[in-house]
Parts: structure tokens; C-alpha cells; sequence
């Protein structure tokens, strides 16, 4: 299986928020073949059915999570309040809904830390494994309306029909590409091949889906990423 570039250059890109988000180009010693791979177990990707992710999913094999997790402790951990990771999530993704499939919550950004205790913290990373760039990158975001609002809006995107959400909230149907009435852009990181990007998963972010018309569940067409999830101990006060 292809490794992860021993000397990284890390860049980091600074969010509006004070948060940053850190980038990583030429992951990869040899990028080609976790696509290869993803592609010859294209029939095992499964839908998405645990989240709101609009799209399909498998999970990676152990030897790939294991050398995610050492170059995350190796290299990023320490910009993080993270200690020791207690759990990590490693999966390939692909983005396959059209823009009239979506339900309401998936037209909006969201979070990656729910059900994450508060002695732990959350990072996430991504790595875009296609070389179409305007198959979208990621962007950053945060509420631009009282907690109140954000909450009514976040329960109702969850329970009200399309059609009604819409009307509610002017809100129309799609991927999220910008700012709104009730969320404010932070920062964007483009998508590239071979780069690896990690975020605090706390930070509400949302893939640039541009051109939804190019999705497909082919991961050697499709936009096809390699998610992890650290959930890692805090740490001491």
C-alpha cells in the first residue's frame, strides 16, 4: 500500500475565526494506488446512512487507518488540544447526490463532533484523491445568527419537507457554495491532488460542490476523499 510523505511541508491557512486549518500537499508517496484500490472494490462502497454525508462510503483497510493515525501523531497532533488518540474513523468517501436528492440538513454545512465528550476533542482530515479540481474543495464556515435561530434551524432542516424548509427559510435546494443569511464563510482550501487537509472537527465546514453534474460513484471519475476522524484525549488543565 502507498505511505505517507515522510517530510511534509505543512502549511498553515489561517481562518477568519482565529482557527486554521493545515495543508498538506504531495500526501502521498504513491496516491495512484489508493485509487486503484478504491476502484476494485468499487461494488463494497455502501450508502451513507449514519450522517447527513451525501454519498457512498467504505471503509479503509487497517494498514491505511494505522498510517493516518501515526502521520497525524507525528506531524499534526501537537496544533491541536489533542494528548493521545482514543479512537479514530478512517474511510473513503465519494459525493454522488444530485442537488434535487438532497434532503434539507444536507444543504448545509455541519460539524464533526457530535456525541463527542467534553475531556475530548475532534480533528478531521481529508484527502482529495482526484485530479478534476472543479469537483470542489472545502470551505469553512460559522453561524451568522443567535444560537436560538441556529438551533430552530438545524431541528427543522431534520424534519421539515423541502418544499417547506425553502419556504421557511429561503433557503433553496443544493449544495451549500457560500455565505447566507445564516451562515458566514470563514476560509476555503481548494481542492488539489494528493492534498491532505486537517481542521478541529468542532468548525462547520462543507464541501465546494461546484459542479455537481461531474459527481459519480466511479472512484477513478468521481470525487473521491479518504476522511479520517480523531477523537483524541484533551489536554490537562
Amino acid at each position: 500500500m502507498p505511505f505517507f510523505n515522510p517530510r511534509p511541508r505543512i502549511e498553515r491557512v489561517a481562518l477568519a475565526n482565529g482557527q486554521a486549518c493545515f495543508v498538506i500537499d504531495d500526501a502521498l508517496v504513491e496516491p495512484e494506488r489508493l485509487v486503484e484500490f478504491a476502484s476494485a472494490q468499487r461494488d463494497a462502497f455502501r450508502n451513507v446512512d449514519f450522517n447527513a454525508y451525501p454519498g457512498i462510503y467504505l471503509i479503509a483497510q487497517d494498514e491505511l487507518s494505522a498510517g493516518l493515525n501515526g502521520f497525524f501523531a507525528q506531524h499534526l497532533r501537537r496544533q491541536f488540544d489533542a494528548r493521545r488518540t482514543l479512537q479514530l474513523h478512517c474511510r473513503f468517501s465519494m459525493v454522488t447526490l444530485s442537488p434535487h436528492a438532497l434532503r434539507p440538513r444536507q444543504w448545509l454545512c455541519h460539524r464533526d463532533s457530535g456525541g463527542v465528550e467534553p475531556r475530548q476533542s475532534i480533528q478531521a482530515s481529508i484527502l482529495y484523491l482526484f485530479k478534476d479540481e472543479s469537483l470542489g474543495g472545502t470551505s469553512f464556515y460559522e453561524p451568522a445568527c443567535l444560537a436560538e435561530e441556529m438551533a430552530r434551524l438545524l431541528q427543522d432542516s431534520s424534519t421539515l419537507s423541502a418544499q417547506d424548509f425553502t419556504q421557511k427559510y429561503s433557503i433553496e435546494l443544493g449544495y451549500m457554495i457560500g455565505s447566507n443569511r445564516y451562515f458566514t464563510r470563514i476560509g476555503s482550501v481548494p481542492a488539489k491532488w494528493n492534498r491532505l487537509i486537517f481542521y478541529d472537527g468542532t468548525i462547520l465546514h462543507s464541501g465546494d460542490i461546484l459542479s455537481p453534474d461531474k459527481l459519480s460513484a466511479d472512484p477513478g471519475r468521481g470525487r473521491l476523499t479518504l476522511n479520517g476522524f480523531f477523537t483524541s484525549r484533551r489536554h490537562a488543565v
